[in-house]
């Protein structure tokens, strides 16, 4: 059932394509981009509902100030651009960081069990997505990411000991499973 499987993030995406065009543009985009005032506070009033969003729109037109003379650079540009090496670097880092740490293989699992282990990491992935997009306007990019990386070393450490605990216990393995999913929620939430 793999096929089936694979198949499902491609229903996903047809959803989205199929209700994409019923959303409104962002409102930066269209102020900021396309220079359509009008466009920007219809697109809020659909996005939010009725209100005043006579605050909002100065800020993104102090922002359109800030950035008038900025060039707007495409993906070649940007990696051509030396000066964002360093930030190039860092995000390349943390997005390789949980695809090459090897938690899932190191949990010393029963083969049947692998392909609900699968499952269960692309469940904490969506979760960590949607906790994290509801959370961060309020904490903030930085304590999340401080945060999510002290959650990250302590679930490591009961991670190991439960590895190392796993012959003499055996539902210990079980309890690393869940660990990797707290690993991964919490590595969505912060890095």
């Amino acid at each position: 059932m793999w096929n089936v499987l694979l198949s499902f993030s491609g229903l996903v995406a047809l959803i989205q394509l199929l209700f994409l065009p019923f959303f409104p543009e962002s409102p930066p985009y269209l102020l900021l981009q396309k220079e359509d005032k009008v466009g920007c506070l219809k697109a809020m009033k659909q996005l939010w509902g009725e209100g005043n969003y006579h605050t909002e729109f100065d800020d993104l037109l102090k922002e359109k100030a800030i950035t008038k003379g900025t060039k707007i650079m495409n993906v070649l540009e940007v990696l051509r651009e030396r000066s964002v090496y360093p930030q190039l670097c860092t995000m390349l880092l943390l997005l390789l960081s949980l695809q090459l740490s090897g938690l899932s293989a190191t949990a010393n699992l029963q083969e049947n069990i692998i392909p609900y282990v699968s499952l269960g990491v692309s469940i904490s992935e969506l979760i960590s997505i949607i906790f994290c997009s509801s959370i961060i306007d309020r904490f903030g990019r930085r304590t999340l990411l401080c945060g999510g990386y002290l959650l990250m070393a302590l679930i490591l450490v009961l991670f190991e000991m439960s590895l190392l605990l796993s012959d003499q216990f055996l539902w210990l393995r079980y309890c690393s499973v869940i660990l990797i999913f707290l690993f991964i929620i919490a590595y969505g939430i912060g890095p």
